[in-house]
């Protein structure tokens, strides 16, 4: 099956799966049980990841300009820029008064860059997050970031140009966050002062590292939200690539507990649930070979693709799912 006729049947299949979970908002009335905004007469055929795109983000994000996107740099700055301008190029409104939000901690300043998305529904709320900053340079070396996170970064500017496209029920804070590679700042500071107050059914969907999957991309947070099992299960059955639950259990050997490795952690730790898509560290992370002819294509579709579906998937069960999570 090729990856657009599999994206829409996995969609469809994974409301049939999770519509247990959505129907117990309104048992007296089934037919009006959710509303993902997809629309009767509108296909989702050609609403699909746009794998040009997607390169060609990672291309401008992690070039050799940019110089590594340290917070802090005139490039990163630049980036922030640049990703201000294509969320207005989408139509997506400010989050708060302007998209650019700086922030500071003991150690220094960043800005996060935070658009929103009206659901058709609005009582809950989907924050879709991936770190657009990495290490800069070292020692003469650029250390350009394409796996971590220029691929979060443009994996999330696509999915919001397919939600946008295609409204979901909750409302989306799409946000780019600073200052992750120094201790998840960005993420602390959207958590601690959101643009709005989190409503009660919020769920934290965190991208970094999605493009060199090697065929396997992993969902971690079911174990801290057990309600998130079925629903990532079903996408996870029919997807064009191996996708695994795990790496979110305290009791795992060290390094493979990735319940605070990226910015889901400051939402975990506020009690809001979190879904971290991810891959397993490579010999180029971290390392000045992170660059974008790194990446497979075809993989770096897959995986997008397969989080597209899963967020269409868990806005469906929402606000039930979060809300007894609590």
């Amino acid at each position: 099956m090729n990856l657009r006729l599999w994206l829409v049947s996995i969609v469809g299949l994974a409301l049939l799966v999770t519509a247990p979970f959505v129907g117990r908002r309104d048992e007296s009335n089934p037919g009006t049980q959710y509303n993902i905004g997809m629309g009767a007469a509108r296909p989702m055929e050609d609403t699909v990841p746009d794998i040009d795109r997607l390169m060609a983000t990672v291309s401008t994000i992690a070039h050799d300009s940019m110089m590594g996107r340290q917070v802090g740099s005139e490039m990163n700055g630049v980036v922030a820029q640049w990703l201000t301008d294509a969320l207005g190029d989408l139509g997506i409104a400010p989050a708060a008064e302007d998209y650019q939000v700086p922030f500071k901690w003991d150690g220094g300043s960043g800005t996060n860059v935070l658009g929103r998305i009206r659901g058709s529904e609005g009582i809950s709320l989907i924050v879709l997050t991936a770190h657009f900053d990495h290490v800069g340079v070292r020692k003469g070396e650029i250390f350009n970031g394409a796996d971590d996170n220029a691929s979060g970064t443009a994996a999330v500017l696509e999915i919001a140009r397919l939600l946008v496209d295609r409204p979901p029920a909750a409302d989306v804070l799409v946000a780019f966050l600073d200052a992750e590679e120094v201790g998840l700042q960005g993420a602390r500071a959207l958590v601690s002062d959101p643009p709005a107050p989190f409503p009660e059914s919020t769920l934290n969907v965190n991208l970094d590292m999605v493009a060199r999957s090697g065929g396997t991309l992993w969902a971690a947070g079911a174990h801290h939200t057990p309600e998130l099992r079925p629903i990532l299960e079903t996408v996870s059955a029919n997807a064009p690539l191996t996708l695994r639950l795990g790496h979110d259990r305290p009791d795992a050997p060290e390094g493979d507990d990735w319940t605070s490795s990226s910015d889901h952690g400051s939402f975990h730790e506020a009690g809001i649930p979190f879904v971290y898509f991810g891959v397993e560290d490579h010999r180029d992370y971290h390392r000045p070979t992170d660059d974008v002819e790194q990446i497979v294509p075809a993989e770096f579709d897959a995986a997008v693709a397969t989080v597209y579906a899963a967020i269409r998937a868990l806005d469906a069960a929402l606000p039930l799912l979060t809300t007894s999570s609590r």
